[in-house]
Order: C-alpha cells, then sequence, then structure tokens
C-alpha cells in the first residue's frame, strides 16, 4: 500500500522565472547588473523563497509568495510561472520483495521526476536507493503519472520537481464462517466482533453462508467472538500479522433448550477459544529449530562474495572456511560430502563451480536461499551434514525484462517476461567464465610452475503458466559445465610432478507442480531428471563416473482443525552410472593400495543405485506460543540391502512475543548417509558397508531487541559412527560440538550485517580402540563481522572482515625421494592432524552505485578481497627429503570490478 503526495514539493525554475515570482524585472540584464555581493545576495533571496517552509513555489500558488506579511499588499502580479499539477493517480502497491523478505517499515520513496511540456514524465530518478522493491515500484508507478504541465506566461514548459510516495506495510485480513455445530450449516446474521490489540472493536455480520470479513487491521493479537439468537457464543483468538489473511471458521453449539434464552445473556461461555479451523496465507514458520534465510539484497551486496548467492552462506554461523579453490561447504565439523544441495527439492553434485569464486545457480535466478546447519526437517534425507536449499524465483509477468552483467570473472546475461496471449511466462539466462581468456595466457608466460586455465559455465532455461491463484505449474531446465587443468613441470619438490585434470559438468530437466486443493490442503511435487559426469585425470591415473538420476519429491499437506497440520511425502531416485578408472593395483580388502610402483589397473564397472523414501511430519501447537514438531523418516537404499529408520523432534516455545520477543528451542533427531559409489564398488570399494549415522542434539534461543535487532543462540552435539574407513568398513567414529551466535540487524532499506561467532570441535577417530584426533576442517574460531550500508544518490558501501582458526594438518619430518616412480616417500612423525597452520584473517570491501534512468538501470560495483594484501598460510610444502619446509601461501588481493545493466 502506498500513499503520494497530491502536490511535487518543489520545481526547478531559471533565473528569469524565479525573477518573474519575486516581482523582480524578466530583464535579463536585471540580473548581470548585480554587484557580486548583490548577486549573492539576491541568490540567498532566491534559495530562501524557493526552499523555505511555507515559501515554497510548488507549495503554494504564486499569488501567495508574492505578498509579504509584515508590508502592505504590493501591486497584484501577474502569474506568470505555474507548476504542473498532477491529473491522474499512479497508486502502488507494497512491493513483493519487501513481503517476502519480510520487510515491513513505512518507507518514503522521493523521485525527481522530469516532465515535458505535453505533461508526461520523461525520466525518472530515485533519491538513493531503499531496497527491498520500492524504488523499482515507485519509478514504475511514477512513469504512468500524467500533469498539467508547468506554464510560463500562459505556455507550456519543461520542468523538473520532486515527487513522494509513502509506503505503508499492507495490513492484515481476517476472514471466515460461523456454522452451527450440529447441522454444519451456516449462521446468518450473527454478530462478529473483533477487538484488536489497543483495545478497540470492529463489528460486522455474516451473509446468508456465514461469511464475514474484516480487512486493514493492525497487526498483533486479536480476539473473535460471535453471538446470534439460539446459540451459545463462540470466541476465539489469533496473532495476526502483516500482508497475510488469516482464515477463521468456528462453529457454535445450539443453545441448551432449558436455557430459553438466546446468546447475548451468555457470560460464561462453553467452548470458548475453541477456534474449529485457522489457515494462514503468507509464509509458514519454519518446521526447523535452526533455519538462517538470506533476502536477495543481502546476497547481492555481501561483500568479499561478488554477489554470489551460495557464498555468502560461508559468512553464516556453523560454516567453516575451506581451503582456497575449493567449492565445499563444511558445516558444523562434518565432512564436505555430508552437506546436501538442493535446487527446488532436486539435489544436484555441485555447489561451486572450480576455484570456488561462483556457484552454480546465479543470484538473478535465485528467489530464496534456506540454510539448515542441523536438525532439518523430516523432508530432508541421506545427508548427515547440513542442507542448503536454494529456490528458483518465479519469471516476471508485467513486461519483458533483461540484464546484462561483467565483471573480472564472469559473464552473465538474462532475460524474462510474459508469453504474449498464452498466460505463460519464460526466463532464460545463462553465464560464461572469462578470466582463463586473460589469466592463462599470463601464466602460460612464466618459465616454471603450475599453468592452470579454469573455465565455467551455466545456464538457466524456464517457462511458467499460473493456472489460478491456488496452483501453478514451472518446467525448468538448468545445468553446470567446469574444465580445469594444472600442468606442473620439474620434479625437484615432493609434489609428484605431471598435471591434473578435472572436468564436471550436469544438467536437469525439472518440472514443479503446486496446487492449494483447498483451504485445509495442499500439494506439491517435483520431478527431474539428467546426467552428472565427473573425469578426474592425474599423470596417467584417471576416473570417469557417469550418471543418469531420475528423482521425485511429493507432498500432501493437511491442517486438522487450529492446532495441527500433517505432512507426509515420497522422496525417491534413482541412479544408473558407469565407472571407468585406471588406479593402482589394490590389496586386501579392496582399499589400500601396494607400494609406489604398484602396477596400474584399467577396470569399468556399471550399476544402478536406488533410494526411497518416505516421510511424515506433524506441526503442532499445544498451547499459546508453543511448536512441537514430531517427524519420521524411513529411508531404502539398494546400496546397503537396508531400511534406515530416522526419527526426529524439534521443539519450541515463545515465551514473550511483541517487539521484545524470547523463544527457546531444542531439537534431536537421527540422521543417516548412504555409501558412494566409490566406497561401495565391488573392486575398489568394500562390500557389506552400511550407512553412516549420526545423532544431532541442539539447544537454543532467540531474543528480539528491536524490530530489526535479533540474537540468536545455538549449542550442539554431533555424534557420528559407521564412517567408512579404508579397509575396515564402518569402523569410523566422529563427534562434533560448539556454539553459535549471531548478532544481526535484518534491515531498514538502507543498512543491514551481522556479526556471527562459532565456538566448535570436530574429532574422528579409526576405530573405538584408537585415539581421537582433531578433524581435517576442525576450526575453534570463525569469526564473522559484516555490514553494507546504503549512502545515498545510489551508493552503498560494505565490508566484511573474518577470523577463523588455522586447519589441521600432519606433519611430516622424514623421507626420501624414490627416482624410479618419480615420487616422495613420507613418514608421518607425528599424531594425525597435530600441526596447525597459523590463523586465517581477511578484510573485504564492496562499492556500488546504481544509476535509475527512465526505463532501465545502470550499476558499476567494486569488490575487492583480502584488501589489506594478508595472503593467508593455506598449506605446507616440503623438499625433497623433507628435511625443510614452507608455507603455502593464499591468494592476494582480488580486486573485480563489475558494470551491470537491466531493464
Amino acid at each position: 500500500m502506498s500513499n503520494h503526495d497530491s502536490a511535487p514539493s518543489f520545481i526547478h525554475l531559471r533565473a528569469n522565472d524565479a525573477c518573474a515570482v519575486l516581482g523582480v524585472s524578466r530583464s535579463p540584464y536585471a540580473v548581470r547588473s548585480l554587484s557580486p555581493s548583490t548577486s549573492t545576495a539576491f541568490l540567498a533571496i532566491v534559495f530562501f523563497f524557493g526552499a523555505s517552509g511555507g515559501r515554497q513555489v510548488a507549495a503554494q500558488a504564486p499569488s501567495e509568495l508574492s505578498q509579504a506579511p509584515s508590508e502592505p499588499a504590493p501591486a497584484p502580479v501577474a502569474k506568470v510561472v505555474q507548476p504542473p499539477i498532477p491529473t491522474n493517480q499512479s497508486p502502488v502497491a507494497y512491493p513483493a520483495q519487501a513481503i517476502g523478505e519480510k520487510y515491513f517499515v513505512a518507507t518514503p520513496v522521493v523521485l525527481v521526476l522530469d516532465i515535458d511540456a505535453g505533461g508526461a514524465v520523461t525520466a525518472v530518478e530515485v533519491e538513493g536507493e531503499p531496497g527491498h522493491g520500492f524504488a523499482e515500484e515507485a519509478r514504475t508507478a511514477a512513469q504512468a503519472l500524467r500533469f498539467r504541465p508547468a506554464t510560463r506566461a500562459g505556455i507550456a514548459i519543461s520542468s523538473r520537481i520532486k515527487y513522494r510516495y509513502q509506503f505503508v506495510p499492507p495490513p492484515a485480513r481476517l476472514v471466515g464462517r460461523i456454522l452451527r455445530r450440529a447441522s454444519d450449516g451456516p449462521l446468518d446474521g450473527a454478530v462478529v466482533v473483533i477487538t484488536l490489540g489497543d483495545g478497540s472493536t470492529r463489528e460486522t455480520r455474516t451473509d446468508a453462508r456465514g461469511d464475514y470479513l474484516f480487512e486493514g487491521l493492525a497487526p498483533g493479537p486479536v480476539r473473535l467472538r460471535a453471538s446470534a439468537p439460539s446459540v451459545q457464543a463462540v470466541t476465539a483468538a489469533e496473532v495476526l500479522s502483516y500482508a497475510e489473511e488469516t482464515r477463521l471458521i468456528l462453529r457454535a453449539e445450539d443453545e441448551p433448550a432449558t436455557t430459553g434464552k438466546g446468546m447475548s445473556g451468555v457470560t460464561a461461555v462453553a467452548g470458548a477459544d475453541i477456534a474449529e479451523e485457522v489457515n494462514v496465507r503468507g509464509t509458514k514458520p519454519p518446521r526447523e529449530v535452526v533455519k538462517r534465510t538470506l533476502g536477495r539484497e543481502e546476497i547481492a551486496k555481501i561483500p568479499g562474495t561478488n554477489g554470489d548467492a551460495l557464498r555468502s552462506v560461508e559468512s553464516l554461523p556453523g560454516v567453516s572456511r575451506p581451503p582456497p579453490f575449493r567449492g565445499e561447504l563444511i558445516v558444523r565439523g562434518s565432512a564436505a560430502e555430508d552437506t546436501s544441495v538442493l535446487i527446488d527439492g532436486t539435489p544436484v553434485p555441485l555447489v561451486y563451480h572450480f576455484g570456488g569464486l561462483s556457484s552454480v545457480v546465479p543470484t538473478e535466478s535465485i528467489e530464496r536461499l534456506d540454510f539448515y546447519p542441523g536438525n532439518f526437517s523430516s523432508v530432508f534425507g541421506r545427508g548427515m551434514g547440513g542442507v542448503v536449499d536454494v529456490g528458483l524465483r518465479d519469471p516476471k509477468a508485467d513486461q519483458v525484462h533483461a540484464l546484462a552483467q561483467l565483471d573480472f570473472i564472469d559473464l552473465r546475461l538474462m532475460v524474462e517476461g510474459p508469453i504474449a496471449k498464452t498466460g505463460w511466462k519464460f526466463l532464460v539466462a545463462g553465464r560464461r567464465s572469462w578470466f582463463d581468456l586473460w589469466l592463462g595466457p599470463i601464466l602460460a608466460a612464466t618459465s616454471s610452475g603450475p599453468t592452470s586455465t579454469p573455465r565455467y559455465y551455466d545456464y538457466q532455461m524456464m517457462v511458467q503458466k499460473d493456472f489460478s491463484r491456488s496452483s501453478s505449474f514451472r518446467a525448468t531446465l538448468f545445468g553446470s559445465d567446469d574444465a580445469f587443468k594444472i600442468s606442473q613441470s620439474g620434479t625437484s619438490s615432493a609434489s609428484t610432478g605431471g598435471s591434473l585434470g578435472i572436468a564436471t559438468n550436469f544438467w536437469r530437466a525439472q518440472a514443479v507442480y503446486r496446487n492449494q486443493l483447498s483451504d485445509n490442503a495442499e500439494l506439491k511435487a517435483t520431478a527431474a531428471g539428467g546426467t552428472d559426469t565427473v573425469n578426474i585425470g592425474v599423470g596417467s591415473e584417471y576416473v570417469s563416473t557417469v550418471e543418469h538420476p531420475l528423482s521425485l519429491r511429493s507432498e500432501l499437506s493437511y491442517k486438522f482443525g487450529t492446532k495441527v497440520r500433517a505432512n507426509v511425502g515420497v522422496d525417491a531416485l534413482y541412479i544408473p552410472y558407469d565407472l571407468t578408472l585406471r588406479l593402482p593395483e589394490q590389496t586386501g580388502n579392496g582399499s589400500q593400495p601396494n607400494v609406489p610402483g604398484a602396477r596400474l589397473v584399467t577396470a569399468t564397472s556399471a550399476g544402478t543405485r536406488i533410494f526411497g523414501g518416505v516421510y511424515t511430519e506433524w506441526e503442532i501447537a499445544p498451547w499459546r506460543g508453543a511448536r512441537v514438531v514430531p517427524g519420521f523418516r524411513a529411508d531404502s537404499t539398494s546400496t546397503t540391502s537396508q531400511v534406515d529408520l530416522s526419527p526426529r523432534l524439534n521443539l519450541r516455545q515463545q515465551l514473550f512475543s511483541g517487539p521484545h520477543a524470547f523463544a527457546l528451542k531444542g531439537a534431536v533427531g537421527l540422521f543417516f548417509q548412504p555409501p558412494t559409489a566409490a566406497e561401495s564398488d565391488a573392486v575398489y570399494g568394500q562390500r557389506n558397508l552400511r550407512s553412516k549415522r549420526a545423532v544431532h542434539y541442539d539447544i537454543g534461543a532467540e531474543q528480539q531487541f528491536t524490530p530489526a535487532i535479533r540474537l540468536t543462540v545455538d549449542g550442539y552435539y554431533k555424534q557420528m559412527d559407521r564412517l567408512v574407513i579404508a579397509g575396515h568398513g564402518n569402523a569410523g567414529e566422529g563427534r562434533a560440538y560448539g556454539l553459535e551466535t549471531l548478532l544481526r540487524y535484518e534491515g531498514d532499506g538502507r543498512l543491514f550485517g551481522w556479526i556471527a561467532y562459532t565456538l566448535s570441535r570436530s574429532e574422528r577417530r579409526d576405530s573405538s580402540t584408537v585415539p581421537w584426533y582433531p578433524f581435517e576442517y576442525d576450526q575453534t574460531h570463525i569469526l564473522t563481522i559484516l555490514g553494507s550500508y546504503q549512502i545515498g544518490r545510489g551508493w552503498r558501501v560494505g565490508s566484511r572482515f573474518r577470523y577463523v582458526t588455522g586447519n589441521t594438518y600432519s606433519p611430516t619430518t622424514t623421507g626420501a625421494f624414490d627416482s624410479t616412480v618419480g615420487s616422495t616417500l613420507g613418514a608421518v612423525s607425528a599424531a594425525q592432524n597435530s600441526g596447525r597452520l597459523p590463523d586465517f584473517q581477511q578484510l573485504d570491501l564492496r562499492v556500488d552505485k546504481v544509476w535509475a534512468f527512465k526505463s532501465w538501470k545502470f550499476s558499476m560495483y567494486l569488490d575487492v578481497q583480502n584488501a589489506y594484501n594478508r595472503r593467508a598460510d593455506e598449506g605446507v610444502s616440503y623438499n625433497y627429503d623433507y628435511t625443510e619446509s614452507a608455507y603455502t601461501k593464499g591468494l592476494t588481493i582480488l580486486p573485480s570490478l563489475g558494470f551491470r545493466g537491466e531493464f
């Protein structure tokens, strides 16, 4: 919702026009003949009359401006200059983006409009960038405005004015029906009274169908009371939210025959506070205890991420820092492969392109990004780490839009809009890295050392049709392709000479169907198929896998009464695969390689892995502020020929509501992860493996200090067993525990940011009879401080500082170079992972500038990683006999300048 000024707040006039308004001669010589001091005084007078309260040109008629209250009224002055006057209304809706991000703050947007002599708006500029979609909505609406043009001496002239829209958060809406319990028939003419949070009341009556409606309600707690002759009064309490429609159906008992009274005389009401059915249209509360969601504004503007969506997850609590150029997510002490990434419910094999510089889906195609570090819903299975659930956004339907962006990393293009006269809308996007085109030749020109030529591209194509307000169908094709090769000459170091090549690609064809079957039932279904290819070669050794996954996910939700919702779903995955490899001959249990110089064996195999899962989850609100979510999941896996049963329970209790809300939460659950194809391969893997298992425990609290500032604290413990150990089956064990703190400013259109701190420990052991050792990515302290502020006139600045404890490594102090096989034989002289690299710290900066024009927008940004050029110690390298060592340094300062145009 919005309001807008009916008159402009100022008008730009030339000097002659200003003279005319002030009663001064319009001759050009009138100004030129003034002395410097007199000119200065004159300009001050013009500024005073043009800007001071009560003297604004657009705020009063020219005749009023020419009057001086302290002196006799001068002779009438001709109305020479008249400001433009709006002739139509162009209301705007509260931005859908702000609603989706739950940003409900009264927001003014000031526009500068250029109006031609015909009264049409020719250019629109936005003062500042309020974010959350406000500028875009205001700009679009302003272009439809029409004015009676400004005039000078009765002749129409062009002008420039300020025009202000005031966006007001959309109110809540309460609708429903009153029925007789005995017959379930409508109760016509019942008096329905709503009591609002401030004590005021509103009243209406039900129609012939028993329906009632209250609109324009303030958010907060309300109480409803319905009364009618011959029935007992019925009451209910609800909490309303901005931009949500709550549907409340009540059933009234017939008045007992012995009372002989209608409902109006009842004071103590049987069955009070019982609402038979409640349905809220809006964002449902999460089923998980820990769910962290980032809005598009935050995703695109976080410093150090180059505006990349999935890379923004690295700045949240519980996420460890991976080594450079490793596109991995390491969550709460789990291995990278333990965390699942889904796109609209479909699993994908990669998170990032090679080098970790960009995710496989560009930010422009993403509607939301939900991150679950642990204790996630029973909806998700076959993983015991975390879950990243990416939701693609719907294509825009108002008109055709296009986007082009180029920076030092990649080039991206996108086009979207409606398909004329069909009811369908489309989106086509693509991205291709190009740093290989300029970085490759630079590296190749060096006389020694590694030469790398990374390259990636991805694409998304989508069509969607909304059949009604409650149902839609979307078909999407998306994919990614990466290639990376490193050539290393010489064998003077402990590293093996030769080359490393990696090529991966995947694609998915996906169909998504949603249908709100009724007020109580909702159906969601997703089906997808595609291909995953991975080729890895090191010297003369290689592994090549090709998979053709088919996935199906469907969920039916049904609401029973006011306090219970049931969710039932299926989650199936069918994966035919082919495996080709050339590796050293294996011995023993098929997992231990022979000594260097072992014979290379080439083998091929094919098979099919089948995963079937069913789950149910119940969302229960047993009393005010409480939320209990028990869940259960059963997964069958062809690689283990077993069924894994996963009970889970999430609890939440809101102790205080309102602007200083406080809640406690806790969770416990069992999670399984089947062995990979390589781990269970008949030749190079191990047989009779079982699924890896983890038990997640979580307890936490949330405190709202202001509507924009919230603190969350979560303590977790994760116990892992049945980990796969080479040569020893499922003998491995693990444990991870820690404390996560997030103090977040959730944005007011100008500022967003947070402080995230994780204190953690992650350990492993190869069997229950050996000591624990630190996990490869155990990081005791992880601190992130970031913020981004819009300073006005299209400028935004931000920074991010990170401090992370160094990764562990296993020191090696003795060894010898074997010239017969061209490799070094080393001996670990200390306990596994007993060494630790120096701590990591880095400052990232980002500056954005946006220029908004009538029908398009141009922006430029500079994203600088490692701004003060502190090269991190990323590893340890040794000389040929391990008598000398040195730290391997990470990246230097990495600036990326980007340009973007869109309409």
